[in-house]
């Protein structure tokens, strides 16, 4: 194979990471941005310290690339969502602004750009590529972030009616497994569910009712589709869904969750606390018939797995 030069932007993150490393693996010369988070052991991959809010930073690590892979965010858990939903709108809008500019005219072939599912409203059916609607109101919650990513999304297709570049925008469920956050205060809802459960001793306290439902991808499955989408999109733009296509109640994951983890734990809710009652999950038809995709991991599966690569790689205290 060619060793296509490869961009990885926050390649320490945890999609970054995932990625960086798959492609690596592949044969693809990857450099891997970095911030705040120090870069990880790995020969095959070059690390590159870049603020991707600064243009002259952009400008130097998109020189010379074929792929951009934009994983790089500002992102964080509920308790943020609720209280400072403007944490995740601008140092995101003016990153991905810097690199789709610099893509286009440093003439990138390739970008791959993960949007979200959060602009989709609350169904308890699969929610498709149409099922938003922009003249509807979104989730109070959601509002700043969720507009953020329609912008992006259309900037990206902007971008792509003004040259060569073919851009892949994915819009995708909740992301898990290896290498995600692990703390109760910037994690996702599975991300803090397994460390509250790895690190109880008697009880497992969970935010809200915990009657929300959620749409659970394993991460390796997301590294699938990007392999998928650089191989073989011939046009310009696409926009896609990524999901297992199947959701499970926050309540229902901590109870599988708990019986993997094979300890005996109560469960406890705390209404106090923020929570966003929302149910999806998301159709990939589309995703499967432009690209050859579907999840490969199921749920029980995926929870063994990063129950095992926790208790290998974050451990439990006092044992």
């Amino acid at each position: 194979m060619n060793m296509k030069k490869v961009l990885v932007c926050g390649a320490t993150g945890f999609l970054g990471r995932n990625v960086a490393e798959r492609l690596s693996e592949r044969g693809y010369d990857v450099t891997g941005t970095y911030h705040n988070k120090e870069p990880f052991s790995n020969e095959k991959i070059d690390f590159v310290k870049a603020d991707l809010t600064r243009k002259e930073d952009v400008e130097i690590v998109l020189q010379g690339k074929e792929i951009v892979i934009q994983m790089a965010a500002t992102t964080s858990g509920a308790k943020d969502i609720v209280s400072k939903p403007y944490i995740h709108v601008t140092d995101n809008v003016l990153m991905n602004s810097l690199i789709f500019r610099a893509a286009h005219d440093f003439g990138v072939p390739r970008v791959i750009f993960p949007s979200c599912s959060i602009m989709y409203p609350s169904s308890l059916t699969p929610l498709k590529e149409s099922d938003f609607d922009a003249n509807k109101e979104m989730n109070k919650n959601y509002f700043g972030t969720g507009w953020t990513k329609v912008y992006l999304e259309k900037m990206a297709e902007f971008f792509s009616k003004q040259g060569n570049t073919r851009y892949t925008v994915f819009r995708h469920s909740n992301v898990y497994g290896p290498y995600d956050k692990y703390d109760l205060e910037k994690s996702h809802v599975f991300g803090a569910t397994v460390t509250k459960v790895m690190t109880a001793k008697d009880n497992v306290i969970v935010w809200g009712t915990g009657e929300e439902e959620r749409d659970l991808l394993y991460v390796s499955d997301i590294v699938d589709f990007i392999e998928h989408a650089v191989e073989r999109q011939t046009t310009l733009f696409e926009l896609v869904n990524i999901g297992l296509e199947e959701s499970i109640s926050i309540k229902g994951l901590v109870k599988k969750i708990i019986q993997f983890s094979g300890k005996q734990l109560e469960i406890n809710h705390d209404i106090s606390k923020p929570t966003i009652k929302t149910t999806f999950c998301l159709d990939y038809t589309k995703a499967k018939e432009r690209f050859g995709w579907s999840p490969k991991v199921d749920l029980d599966e995926g929870i063994k797995k990063t129950i095992e690569w926790y208790r290998k790689n974050i451990g439990i205290p006092g044992a």
